[in-house]
């Protein structure tokens, strides 16, 4: 902790840095871009991420995003600061809150819902200066996509159908691994993807991977909470969730998304009960 070059620390880090002597390190699940561990000390937990892998993300944007959105109230981790460590590999430290979420009933789906539309109100100028990003959507989300003729055409064709409007934060990657639990309180973590975008597309993949990762009546529910909340139309997120299918299907032909014994059949469903995707048939 002290080896490393702290561009931006909190009090509670300069507090932790200056009396803490007794510190515990142990290892979490890390993902393919970094290294995570829970920080022990006598006083409280906390979460060290070291990006020691191929990616290099804006840790500086995340940390002022974290900032902003814990002003805002919304339910995400607090960012305790920012720097990087001996090898020069950005590092981020916030607060330690729980593990992954591993059931959902009808109560924690109607939260989990307005959390993700929470963090899309987060006022517009509370971003200025943490140099968030507003991406070209298609070649952001869909890597590879000019070697998949089969998936960019129809794609292409619903995105100019969307009419997408990147206009507030989006999560990016809101899904149950990125949600944690702890007393009763969930929390929003993994900001590698945020940035401006439509909040139509952020619902939507997490609608999405409720749908193949857990079950498709726990996906409806999920779904029609936000309908009741914001409005949208059945159309609206239908159309959403077939580029946000497009994309699940480019990932496993590029990438590794967790794929479970009934998981091909999943996606397959969708694939047929999408009314913008049932008559353009795709090899999963």
């Amino acid at each position: 902790m002290r080896e490393i070059n702290w561009v931006e620390k909190s009090e509670t880090l300069e507090s932790l840095l200056e009396h803490e002597t007794t510190i515990q390190v142990v290892p979490l699940d890390s993902g393919l871009e970094a290294e995570v561990v829970k920080i022990t000390t006598s006083t409280a937990d906390y979460v060290l991420k070291v990006w020691n892998k191929e990616s290099k993300p804006n840790v500086q944007m995340q940390y002022h995003i974290l900032n902003a959105l814990c002003m805002h109230g919304s339910a995400v981790s607090k960012p305790l600061g920012w720097g990087t460590d001996r090898n020069g590999d950005p590092v981020l430290l916030t607060s330690y809150d729980g593990t992954p979420v591993q059931n959902v009933n009808q109560p924690k789906l109607m939260k989990l819902a307005k959390m993700l539309m929470d963090i899309h109100k987060l006022p517009l100028d509370s971003q200025r200066g943490s140099g968030l990003k507003r991406y070209d959507f298609i070649s952001y989300f869909y890597p590879r996509i000019d070697e998949f003729p089969d998936i960019k055409q129809p794609l292409m064709e619903l995105v100019q159908r969307a009419n997408m409007k990147q206009d507030c934060v989006i999560h990016g990657d809101y899904h149950l691994g990125n949600i944690l639990e702890m007393e009763d309180e969930l929390t929003v973590i993994d900001w590698t993807n945020v940035q401006m975008g439509d909040p139509r597309y952020d619902i939507a993949w997490s609608i999405l991977l409720m749908w193949i990762y857990v079950s498709e009546k726990r996906a409806s529910s999920y779904r029609a909470a936000f309908y009741a909340e914001n409005r949208y139309e059945k159309d609206e997120l239908e159309l959403f969730e077939a580029i946000a299918c497009l994309r699940w299907v480019l990932l496993s032909r590029v990438d590794h998304p967790p794929i479970r014994k009934d998981t091909i059949a999943r996606v397959r469903s969708i694939l047929k009960s999408n009314t913008y995707l049932k008559l353009k048939p795709l090899e999963v």
